[in-house]
């Protein structure tokens, strides 16, 4: 039942906030993993009927998606998923415009991509294109000055750095770029790194200037944050 201009209230679990995107630039979105899967079902639900735009799911296990495709499936909605970044976008219709800006997003590791992809769908989904290099740390930092190089010449405008371990890839892209890098911890590491705390107290005590630092594998904020520094300069 719609409450209000501003809020949907679905079935007293939920009250969906569409003017967001208004106010922020960016829509809501659903974290999925402490929903009961009833709710989440009944949300998703919910929104594509009373609301026409695309509906972002966040933290989507594969299970999870594979349920809600056999329980949704038989519409005209299109869903998107990014097995990687855990992501299922679900779309109305298909509107391909040109990019807005261009953002870079680079990885210490491989395993620290699943992190990026998150990153690079929300700056997609925000309509700028997102150059992306990965498995270019600071245990092989020949890799890193090449694509650095590349993606200065390309015009990008901010660069999100995902790393575990130690956490030292923003601090060490910081000290090249003239533009804001976002630093993302992820959970990669083990003994005192494990669970990521490592790589956010590096990257939060960074010497080099320049650098926003989000929460562990908040590859969506830091997305997020990106498109919301591109909304103010462009």
């Amino acid at each position: 039942m719609l409450k209000s201009d501003n809020i949907l209230e679905f079935d007293e679990i939920a009250k969906f906030d569409i003017k967001r995107n208004e106010r922020t630039g960016f829509p809501e979105a659903v974290f999925s993993p402490s929903k009961d899967y009833e709710d989440l079902i009944s949300i998703i639900k919910n929104y594509l009927e009373k609301s026409d735009k695309n509906l972002i799911i966040t933290k989507l296990s594969q299970e999870r998606y594979d349920k809600i495709l056999n329980d949704l499936g038989e519409n005209s909605f299109i869903f998107d998923y990014n097995k990687r970044a855990q992501i299922l976008i679900i779309r109305k219709e298909i509107n391909k415009k040109s990019p807005i800006a261009k953002i870079g997003i680079i990885t210490a590791g491989t395993s620290d991509i699943n992190i990026a992809e998150e990153a690079k769908v929300i700056v997609e989904e925000g309509g700028c294109e997102a150059i992306t290099s990965y498995d270019i740390g600071v245990a092989g930092i020949h890799r890193l000055f090449p694509q650095i190089a590349y993606m200065v010449r390309e015009g990008v405008k901010v660069f999100i750095v995902c790393a575990g371990m130690e956490g030292a890839l923003p601090s060490v892209v910081a000290g090249l770029v003239d533009v804001p890098v976002i630093a993302v911890p992820t959970s990669v590491g083990y003994g005192v790194g494990e669970g990521g705390r490592v790589a956010l107290d590096a990257m939060l005590q960074s010497c080099a200037p320049g650098i926003a630092v989000v929460n562990i594998d908040n590859g969506f904020g830091a997305g997020v944050f990106a498109l919301t520094i591109l909304n103010v300069i462009k």
